[in-house]
């Protein structure tokens, strides 16, 4: 009898043993364990992904022309640099024959514009007021035209005269990337 029992024991024991210690540790730590190796293998995969895409875009980065990037860094700068441009529109107004009396520049931290694409762009306006003839003017607004700068011609109040020199008032605005 001891021969039937010790085989049906050894049965009962082995699924005490399944059933008390191997399955609660099988769903417990061990399936915790399986789903963080998991979650760390997504991550890694993400991360592979990322420096992939980061490295594609140094190579893009790196193929551009530096010429054009000093063009573009011209054309829509970092920052406002008040002095460069007043110094650059007097240059050009002399150029034309313009005299620039007053410069001011409205607003310290100017207004945000969002242009296509969705970056942020700053601006800030700038009025000048100036004297000379309309040929002067208007050599002053083609060269303002053909400026590396980006910037708008807001607003220009022209005030008559009978000797053919003119008073103008303009607002310029200027942008930059914040």
């Amino acid at each position: 009898m001891t021969s039937r029992l010790l085989p049906f024991l050894s049965i009962v024991a082995a699924i005490g043993i399944f059933f008390a210690y191997l399955s609660p540790l099988w769903n417990g730590e061990i399936a915790q364990t399986k789903a963080a190796i998991a979650q760390n293998d997504q991550a890694l995969a993400s991360a592979a992904q990322y420096e992939k895409r980061q490295n594609e875009l140094a190579a893009q980065a790196a193929a551009i022309d530096p010429a054009a990037l000093a063009r573009l860094e011209i054309f829509l700068p970092d920052s406002v640099d008040n002095v460069g441009v007043i110094l650059d529109l007097n240059a050009l107004a002399a150029r034309s024959g313009l005299a620039i009396a007053s410069v001011d520049v409205a607003g310290g931290d100017a207004e945000a514009a969002v242009v296509d694409g969705g970056e942020p762009v700053g601006t800030i306006d700038m009025t000048l007021s100036a004297k000379g003839t309309y040929d002067a003017l208007l050599a002053f607004l083609a060269g303002v035209e053909l400026s590396a700068r980006l910037l708008d011609m807001r607003d220009l109040v022209v005030t008559g005269s009978d000797t053919g020199v003119y008073e103008y008032g303009m607002t310029l605005r200027l942008y930059w990337l914040r």
